[in-house]
């Protein structure tokens, strides 16, 4: 059974001290925040290490959270913020490499067939994903992998709601053309 509390009451009942809130909080944005992660960054150890620590960082800040500051915004500003650390830690601009993309946890239980066609399509995906200006990357993945509104990433970016759907029009038009660059395949 879900919880029906919002994420900003959990939020609050965790720093007030409800351990069980934080529980329903995780399970709602592990996948989330790991994909968001994952994709921005491309290495299953990197992810996973920043993983944690966006989670120390939002267990750390719990007392700072104010109610309509909203979790998910709050949260994926957390780990935008780790990104730019652990990027400019490295000094690049962030990437993925399809090299590193080895130990991705999959259904095993799939057809080893249905198995390596999602894992092509997704090496496919991260590979024109990379080929995005960083602007509209960041936008597309804030919608496809967090979830975030066309208002949240707005906020999240100091941008407009106009400049965000620009950036997502651009970055899907992108994606099309590189993904199915026949004109009738991508829609046109």
């Amino acid at each position: 059974m879900t919880d029906p509390r919002t994420d900003d009451d959990l939020m609050l009942a965790f720093a007030g001290g409800a351990p069980d809130a934080f529980e329903v909080l995780y399970e709602r944005y592990r996948k989330p925040l790991y994909r968001y992660l994952y994709h921005a960054v491309g290495d299953k150890a990197a992810a996973d290490d920043l993983y944690q620590d966006v989670w120390s960082r939002i267990i750390d800040a719990r007392a700072r959270f104010r109610r309509g500051n909203g979790f998910k915004r709050w949260a994926f500003r957390i780990a935008h913020n780790r990104l730019v650390d652990h990027w400019r830690a490295l000094d690049r601009q962030p990437g993925m490499d399809a090299d590193r993309l080895d130990g991705l946890p999959g259904d095993e239980k799939a057809a080893p067939e249905a198995v390596l066609a999602r894992n092509q399509q997704a090496d496919e995906l991260r590979q024109a994903l990379m080929q995005l200006p960083p602007a509209q990357r960041e936008a597309f993945l804030l919608q496809q992998e967090a979830g975030l509104s066309l208002a949240d990433i707005a906020a999240r970016e100091s941008v407009g709601r106009e400049t965000v759907k620009s950036r997502l029009r651009y970055a899907v038009g992108k994606l099309r053309g590189i993904l199915a660059p026949d004109p009738e395949a991508a829609g046109k």
